[in-house]
Parts: C-alpha cells; structure tokens; sequence
C-alpha cells in the first residue's frame, strides 16, 4: 500500500484554514459592501412609480399628486339604436387608466349618471377619450358615441368648468348629440401607493386596445408615507341646499348637487364654483 493518504490529509486540513468561518460580514455579497445600493434603488424606484401614477416632487416636503374630478351629468343623444330604449352607460379614459359610470336602465336619448370620478392626472396628460354603450344582455355592449376631450386650462388654474360636449358616432362628427361635465383640478400630497387598476378593452376607434397595465409593484423594503387623512364631508341641511339652489335657478339641480359633492359638501367652495360656472 503506498503512503498516499498522508499526503491527502494535509491538502484537506490546508483548504479548511483557507475557509472563512463565523458570521458572515455585513457587506456579504454586497458590490460594496454598504447599504447605499439598497438605498439609491428603492429610491429610484420610488420615483418612478410617482412618475406612473401622477405624483411630482417637490423640492421639500412631501410628493404632490394632480388630482382630476370628472362628474359625468347626463348626455342628449341624436338617435336610439336599440330595439327598445337604450341603456346607456359611460367609460372614460385618463392616461392608462379606464372608469365607468352606472348603467341608467331605460335611459334611452336622455341618460343621467352624476357620477363623480376622482382620478390621477399624470404628467404630460391634458386630455380625456370618453365612450357611451348600450348595455345589451344578449349581444356585445353597442358603442353609440365618443368624444376627446381637451382639459380647459381655466380648470388647470384651479376653476370648476361645466360644459356640454359634442359627440362623434355614425351620424358623424359633433352630431351625435351633446354630454354634460363638470371638471375640477387640484394639487395635494401623495402617498405611495399601487397602481389603480386598468381595464383592457377592444378597440373602438379612439386607439386603446393595448393600453400597457402596470403589475402592483411588491411591498417596500421601507415604511412607505402614509396617505394624508382627508376632513370628513360637510353635511348640509335640506334648508341650506335649497338656499343655493334658489341662488343659481338657470343651473340644473343635478348639476349643483355634483358640485357640491366634488367639493365635499362644503357651502363657499360650492357657490364660488357655481358663481364661475355662471359668468
């Protein structure tokens, strides 16, 4: 037998000193060996979801997001399509972002939803695509109408603008009746939060079928703000609402009521946006 083992035994007791042992040191496989790399991704990252979903920062304090208050009133349609009264509902797009209104059932040429949509306003965007259905039980919902909508600067300086639109549909361009809006803008902090949903739709003429939706992004690694507290809505007394409403007699109840709920149910800031939306 030759004396080989010897030798063997020396080479494995030679590799066992060249072993690190005990705990492994903070900066293990690490580029560095700090905790700046973390740091500086989960900033990036940060900032680009704020980019995504609408959010701006500022140079102190915290981000500020743009928020867009869109009350959907009614529509006066040119035509029924249905084989009975129509029941329309609408959908609107905001950047990548798709809502929709309540279906009036029997609404048929003179739909009502005063719905009041709260979304982000993501940089660059100035301008809203809007879409009316029928709703059908049997068959596809039917487009009936569209229109694109370009944000009014005067709502960008902080105003509330109420306007009927005209609609494009088979009867052509501005000829397929008028929709009714109220729009609002304002600024406020931001937290940080998931991407709000995105609905993939067919394609309808106003070009987004292969909207991109964004995956909710994965827990910080870091506490993330928490969202600022917002007061309570302001209730007002059936006395006081009729007080405004005898203010404005030329402004459509409906329409006072969508008002004062984009504005939270408070009194002043309801009469100045009606006061603007009657010069």
């Amino acid at each position: 037998m030759t004396s080989t083992l010897p030798n063997e035994a020396d080479r494995n007791e030679e590799r066992r000193r060249r072993l690190l042992l005990g705990p492994l040191p903070a900066g293990f496989l690490r580029a560095d060996g700090t905790v700046d790399n973390v740091d500086a991704d989960y900033q990036a990252a940060l900032a680009l979801q704020q980019q995504l979903s609408g959010a701006t920062v500022p140079a102190t304090g915290p981000p500020l997001t743009a928020r867009l208050s869109i009350t959907i009133a009614q529509a006066k349609l040119s035509k029924n399509y249905g084989l009975t009264r129509m029941d329309p509902y609408v959908r609107l797009r905001v950047g990548h972002c798709i809502y929709e209104t309540q279906t009036d059932p029997s609404g048929g040429r003179t739909p009502r939803w005063n719905k009041v949509i709260h979304c982000l306003l993501p940089p660059g965007v100035n301008s809203i695509y809007l879409e009316i259905y029928d709703e059908c039980s049997f068959t596809m919902d039917e487009l009936i109408a569209w229109t694109h909508i370009n944000i009014p600067q005067a709502v960008l300086n902080g105003e509330t603008h109420e306007n009927w639109y005209p609609l494009n549909g088979k009867q052509g361009d501005g000829k397929e009746g008028m929709i009714n809006l109220v729009l609002s803008y304002s600024v406020g902090p931001a937290a940080v939060a998931t991407f709000p949903p995105v609905l993939v739709v067919p394609s309808t003429g106003m070009g987004y079928a292969a909207m991109p939706v964004y995956p909710a992004p994965h827990p910080a690694p870091y506490p993330a703000p928490q969202p600022q507290q917002q007061p309570p809505p302001q209730q007002l007394s059936p006395e006081q609402l009729q007080q405004i409403e005898e203010m404005f007699p030329s402004i459509e109840k409906d329409v006072i009521k969508s008002v004062l709920e984009a504005n939270r149910g408070d009194k002043d800031a309801t009469i100045n946006s009606l006061l603007q939306m009657s010069e």
